[in-house]
C-alpha cells in the first residue's frame, strides 16, 4: 500500500498510453501481463547460473507485466468495456503473476525453498484477505504495508541490486552472521510483511463487521 496509494503520479505516463491502446480488448492486455510475469519467472529462475543478462531481463520484464497490469483497467474504462468479468478475471490473473514471479525465485537457486513458500503464502493472504473483505459485504481492502505495486517495486529492484552485488564479486553478503543475497531480503520482506499485511486485513475486516 506504500506504493499502491502514489499510482496518480505515474498516469501521466500510463494515461497516453492507455489512449493508444483503446482500441485493444482489456483482457488481452491482462493477458499481456500474464505471459510477461511468466518470462520473468521462468528468466529469475535461470539467472543464478546466467546472471550478467538473465537479471536485468527480469528485471526489464517484472517491470513491463506491471505496467501492462496497471493498463488493463484504464483502457477498459476509456473503451466503455469496465464490467464484473474483466475485474475478476484481472484479479485471477494478478494472483497467477504474483505466483509465477515470486516462485521464479522461491524454486531457484537463489531462495531456501522454505523461504520462497513464506513468501508465496504471505503475499497470496494479501491479496485473499483483500478481496475476501468485499465478498463479505465491507469494502474491498486495500490497506497495509504490500500492496501489489509495492511487490512489482521491489521484483524489479532485487535483480538490479543483485546484479551489482555479483558484478562487484558478492553474490551474498554476511548480515549478523547470516550469509543473504538481495533476493533472500526481498523474500524475507514478502514473507514477515506479507502476513502482517493479512493480518491487519482481516482485523480491520473483523472489526468493521461487528455487529453486521
Amino acid at each position: 500500500m506504500v506504493l499502491d496509494s502514489k499510482r496518480d503520479k505515474v498516469n501521466f505516463i500510463m494515461d497516453p498510453v492507455a489512449n493508444a491502446l483503446k482500441g485493444v480488448h482489456p483482457d488481452v492486455i491482462s493477458f499481456t501481463a500474464l505471459g510477461l510475469a511468466a518470462l520473468a519467472g521462468i528468466a529469475l529462475f535461470f539467472s543464478y547460473d546466467h546472471w550478467q543478462w538473465l537479471l536485468p531481463v527480469s528485471a526489464i520484464l517484472v517491470l513491463v507485466s506491471g505496467f501492462f497490469d496497471g493498463l488493463d483497467g484504464k483502457v477498459a474504462r476509456l473503451a466503455g468495456k469496465a464490467n464484473k468479468r474483466g475485474d475478476f478475471l484481472d484479479h485471477v490473473l494478478d494472483r497467477y503473476a504474483d505466483v509465477l514471479m515470486i516462485g521464479g525465485v522461491a524454486v531457484s537457486a537463489w531462495c531456501n525453498p522454505y523461504l520462497g513458500m513464506m513468501a508465496i503464502v504471505g503475499v497470496l493472504l494479501t491479496s485473499y484477505m483483500g478481496t475476501q473483505a468485499q465478498a463479505v459485504g465491507a469494502k474491498r481492502m486495500y490497506a497495509g504495508l504490500l500492496g501489489r505495486a509495492d511487490r512489482i517495486v521491489l521484483s524489479f529492484l532485487a535483480p538490479l541490486v543483485q546484479l551489482v552485488m555479483m558484478s562487484l564479486g558478492y553474490r551474498e553478503l554476511d548480515i549478523f552472521g547470516f550469509q543473504i543475497n538481495a533476493f533472500e531480503v526481498m523474500m524475507v520482506w514478502f514473507a514477515l510483511v506479507g502476513n502482517l499485511t493479512a493480518i491487519q486485513r482481516a482485523a480491520v475486516t473483523w472489526k468493521g463487521l461487528k455487529g453486521a
